[in-house]
């Protein structure tokens, strides 16, 4: 089989990185390790930025965004038992929309199915072997082992994913932050507690309360990065959510039915070589973020419109131009998005055992609520940065 684009990874860099090609007269196959069953039914967080609902209207697949997503301006801040709502909306227009990334997932792949588009499923890649001239993927299938050709590979199979195991260990530049807690997470059958998703900042940790539709909540509570879940009953996770949202102008937090749990560990990551050759890393191939801020979807989206630029001009032109300068492209809204993400964990988590560190939390807190210069520079970031347009490309 040979292609143009070899594309590994059914997620949203490498989905959307699919439908922007195939809108350019660009071939491409998508292989995906899963079955679709399980990519579009994995439970993911989804606040997409105003740039990301934005595209998703312009290829096609922004329907159920419309019919089921829901708009928000910003977000609630909740500290010292007293509720603040940030309006980013009045201050800097647009919004951000709530609305899971495995919805996002399974829209990108009906557009792909419907347009009679290759996505082959249980589909791992053994290895890679590129050169000067292309590259060479073996693959292997329920049916067996394929080879497939193709004049580029972009890599969009997550952190563990093969593709960034193939660039050469001396050319690898990478950043790292781990961070000493997780987020246990839980979806439950409960009413959400404000109109918007809502940040609490408590002395014991952080907690986090979203909602997935009227009657199904997504919350999260800061523990230990050694945390096994297995400690956490029911009851024992409710009694926290309470406590560390707690206050004095909203009723009490309802209580419901949980039916899913989750454990996510919190780092920061950047591997700032995004290419090497005809190998391209998108999405969290090359970055992870906290989940704090709700950036990686957008940024994964963010590589693939880059890329898609850069390919499209290339099989235009001949010229490698816009695909050689692709990481130094796509690295200044990665970096803003990785401050925004570690500023908003470390100002809203608690990291340390030094009094003084909540009470420079605090003074934060207060900045953000009093300040509208702080809330604009905030929703700046938090509804969607630019994404990198052709004529942004460095010379």
């Amino acid at each position: 089989m040979h292609t143009q684009v070899a594309i590994i990874g059914a997620g949203p860099a490498g989905l959307t990185l699919a439908a922007l090609l195939h809108r350019q007269g660009i071939s491409s196959i998508v292989l995906e390790r899963h079955d679709r069953t399980y990519i579009e039914t994995r439970t993911r967080a989804g606040i997409l930025e105003q740039p990301t609902v934005d595209l998703m209207h312009e290829i096609g697949v922004g329907d159920g965004i419309t019919r089921e997503g829901m708009v928000h301006n910003g977000f609630y801040v909740r500290f010292d038992r007293t509720t603040h709502h940030l309006d980013f909306t009045r201050l800097v227009g647009g919004h951000a929309t709530v609305y899971p990334q495995q919805k996002l997932v399974a829209d990108l792949v009906a557009d792909r199915v419907g347009g009679g588009e290759p996505l082959l499923f249980e589909a791992s890649v053994r290895s890679i072997d590129t050169t000067t001239d292309g590259a060479r993927l073996q693959v292997e299938t329920p049916d067996g082992l394929i080879e497939i050709t193709a004049d580029f590979v972009a890599g969009c199979d997550g952190f563990h994913g093969v593709s960034r195991a193939h660039l050469p260990a001396d050319t690898v530049r990478e950043f790292e932050r781990t961070y000493p807690v997780a987020w246990l997470g839980i979806l439950a059958h409960t009413a959400p507690t404000t109109p918007e998703g809502m940040y609490c900042a408590h002395e014991n940790g952080i907690s986090v309360h979203s909602m997935r539709g009227p009657n199904i909540t997504r919350q999260y509570l800061q523990v230990p990065a050694d945390t096994d879940l297995s400690d956490w009953s029911d009851e024992r996770i409710w009694d926290e959510l309470t406590l560390r949202s707690a206050s004095d102008d909203f009723p009490v937090l309802e209580r419901g039915e949980i039916f899913d749990k989750s454990l996510a560990p919190l780092r920061s990551y950047v591997c700032e070589t995004m290419q090497h050759g005809r190998l391209f890393l998108l999405g969290d191939a090359a970055h992870i973020v906290p989940p704090t801020g709700a950036k990686g979807l957008n940024l994964a989206v963010s590589d693939a419109v880059t890329l898609s630029y850069a390919l499209g001009a290339h099989y235009l032109t001949g010229e490698r131009e816009y695909l050689d300068a692709y990481s130094s492209t796509c690295l200044p809204r990665i970096w803003k998005a990785q401050h925004f993400s570690a500023m908003l964990t470390e100002t809203l988590h608690s990291l340390s055992a030094d009094p003084l560190d909540w009470q420079l939390r605090r003074a934060r807190l207060t900045r953000w609520v009093e300040s509208e210069h702080e809330q604009s520079a905030l929703g700046e970031v938090y509804l969607g940065l630019p994404f990198p347009s052709p004529w942004q490309f460095p010379a």
